[in-house]
């Protein structure tokens, strides 16, 4: 049983996503470990997506066999819902095993969402002078307006933009294609980007139809995108920590919040059942009715 490529990533959540310390991913981590304990003992070679219910009450239980106090009980169901919640939020995971068990309050509430103002700002904030300006901007524009998935944007293709009819083809996971609708001021600063650095580039063979290259010419990281938006969240001023799944949050949540059809949402996210979609209509009827107000649309 092999999750270290799921640990790997979860401790990159807690350190980019939620801006937790080494001690605390630390711990965290050893969370997990203590459910792929107790799956070891009951001879179950099972991956993070194939974990039930009953294993997590299996495991309750088994804790408490062993005589760990209440309280340690408490953080370690916490930090295995939270590994899950994280599974789910990057839609490694369909179902989340824990999403019935007790657990101290957390707060089930949605993922952050950024306003329209917050995200005007952080564009309106970016340097166009400087050689990467309009690579940054048409990041954090494509980010938001198409609702991806930071692989699939530093996945984008150049051949796979269609400029003319606005839409551009996207591999998403399990290797399935979507059409996802492109606005006009995202093609256009994507386009000043291909025209103007790009191509002053020494661009890498292997990286020559990718879209979004850092300075070496090569196909840039996730790391690189979520240090992008860090630094233009903090330049725009917007106090919390914000990611490349933040933008898609706030994509379709906006949709959602401004009467688009959640089956018409679900295609451009590329979710695989409409249930992972509908947690965007889970909204406070308060926050629906600022979200309308304040939607460009509206």
């Amino acid at each position: 049983m092999n999750w270290d490529e799921d640990i790997e990533f979860y401790k990159e959540y807690l350190k980019l996503q939620r801006g937790l310390s080494n001690n605390s991913i630390s711990a965290y981590e050893t969370d997990i470990k203590k459910l792929i304990e107790y799956l070891e003992t009951q001879q179950l070679e099972l991956k993070p997506s194939e974990v039930k219910l009953t294993h997590i009450r299996g495991m309750i239980e088994w804790l408490a066999e062993k005589g760990i106090a209440t309280r340690t009980q408490a953080r370690i169901i916490s930090g295995i819902k939270q590994f899950f919640k994280s599974m789910i939020i990057d839609e490694r995971i369909d179902e989340d095993p824990t999403s019935l068990i007790e657990a101290p309050k957390l707060g089930r509430k949605l993922p952050s969402v950024l306003s329209v103002e917050q995200i005007e700002s952080m564009l309106d904030n970016i340097d166009l002078s400087r050689n990467d300006g309009y690579r940054n901007k048409a990041i954090i524009g494509t980010l938001y307006s198409c609702g991806l998935r930071v692989s699939e944007l530093t996945d984008m293709q150049i051949s796979n933009i269609s400029f003319e009819n606005g839409y551009v083809r996207i591999l998403g996971k399990g290797r399935k294609e979507r059409l996802v609708p492109v606005n006009d001021r995202v093609l256009a600063d994507i386009k000043s980007y291909i025209e103007g650095w790009r191509s002053e580039q020494d661009v890498d063979p292997k990286s020559s139809d990718i879209v979004f290259l850092n300075k070496e010419g090569k196909q840039m990281s996730r790391i690189s995108v979520f240090n992008i938006i860090k630094k233009t969240v903090a330049d725009a001023g917007i106090d919390m920590v914000v990611s490349p799944h933040t933008l898609r949050h706030s994509f379709a949540t906006h949709l959602i919040a401004g009467g688009a059809n959640v089956r018409a949402v679900q295609e451009m996210l590329g979710h695989a059942t409409i249930m992972t979609t509908e947690i965007y209509t889970h909204l406070d009827r308060n926050y629906l009715e600022e979200s309308i107000k304040k939607h460009p649309r509206s």
